[in-house]
């Protein structure tokens, strides 16, 4: 790509499409994205990324996480047999109808996290890395602030309604990039669309996986009180984005969106890249889009909002430092209206 063929207006046009895509119906609950190039770690774009929501099956990132990690210390193999409790049979949907007594492999409780939402599978991974599903979300919450998820708080380890567990996109990308950079191992999963399981096909969710060119993982997510969300990642010519959104009215919708972002994504990477590689400054829109480009949040260089969400506590110089930088960022905590929360517990699950 030369910077001749580089359309500054065509460029800007992509990424006001998909901003008017996202706030068009910003009186629902909840709406947020982010997009991210991994390559240079910038964000290209985002809207409410700060702003805390529930995360719903996106938690289960975290709970791989945790998993992937006891895979790579040592104290479990994809082979373990995990033994399957009453509390984690009665998980309510989706789920793959475990039975109390049964076990199930590590390697099928990644697959069935990832592709069907397992719930009953995601409390099965906690139980037995935490030794209760409770104790796996304080190793949840301190990996989570080792990350730097400061707007994020887990209270289970697979997403269903709960006041006490909460994220932002931004926490949530994050979380979505720190998966594939410390177990690019196991980033393979994260492709997964189906699985074998006692005989019988389960199907994923992750269906706008199966459309968009270079789109090889990663999540999906949904309760009646956040939306339908989705974290992805794509490639296209050895480069990589992640996304995020949450809060979408239909997961065709939110898919929809997905698809619109990583385009606009790409576009203004590809842009970025000639643009540098001339050594010309940009000019006109392209100008705006570079100049709002911001460092990306990951383990090293800490991403966190500032401001300290009302039921979330920061300590020592780091999160001071935080707080200061981001001063003006509006970071309310406004989880759902009160229609969501009383539609929580009676429709819920993954798409």
């Amino acid at each position: 790509m030369t910077t001749e063929s580089f359309s500054p207006s065509r460029l800007g046009a992509l990424w006001v499409v998909a901003l008017l895509w996202l706030v068009a119906s910003v009186a629902h609950a909840g709406q947020a994205a982010i997009v991210v190039d991994a390559t240079t770690g910038r964000v290209l774009g985002q809207v409410n990324a700060d702003e805390q929501n529930y995360p719903a099956s996106l938690t289960k990132m975290m709970t791989l996480y945790l998993t992937f990690r006891e895979l790579k210390a040592g104290r479990l193999t994809l082979e373990d047999n995990l033994p399957v409790s009453r509390w984690a049979s009665n998980r309510q949907p989706s789920k793959l109808g475990l039975r109390p007594g049964q076990n199930i492999s590590v390697e099928n409780c990644i697959l069935a996290m990832v592709t069907k939402s397992a719930n009953d599978a995601a409390t099965v991974a906690a139980e037995s890395i935490g030794g209760s599903e409770a104790g796996f979300a304080d190793m949840m919450n301190a990996q989570a602030a080792l990350l730097g998820m400061a707007g994020t708080h887990f209270d289970n380890a697979s997403g269903l309604p709960d006041p006490k567990n909460y994220s932002t996109a931004r926490d949530l990308l994050t979380l979505a990039m720190a998966l594939y950079r410390d177990f690019p191992q196991y980033a393979h999963y994260f492709s997964a669309t189906e699985f074998t399981f006692e005989g019988r096909v389960v199907h994923g969710h992750n269906h706008l996986m199966e459309r968009y060119e270079g789109m090889d993982g990663l999540k999906t997510g949904y309760i009646a009180a956040s939306g339908f969300n989705l974290a992805s990642t794509a490639v296209r010519d050895d480069h990589r984005l992640f996304a995020v959104v949450l809060g979408g009215r239909t997961a065709a919708k939110r898919d929809q969106l997905m698809a619109s972002l990583l385009d606009a994504g790409f576009e203004q990477a590809d842009a970025a890249a000639a643009l540098a590689a001339a050594g010309q400054p940009a000019t006109g829109v392209a100008h705006r889009v570079l100049a709002a480009l911001s460092p990306i949040a990951n383990a090293e260089a800490d991403p966190a909002p500032a401001s300290v969400p009302r039921h979330a506590k920061h300590h020592g110089k780091a999160a001071t430092a935080r707080r200061s930088s981001h001063r003006a960022s509006h970071h309310t905590v406004k989880l759902a209206d009160r229609k969501a929360r009383r539609a929580a517990t009676a429709k819920n699950g993954d798409d």
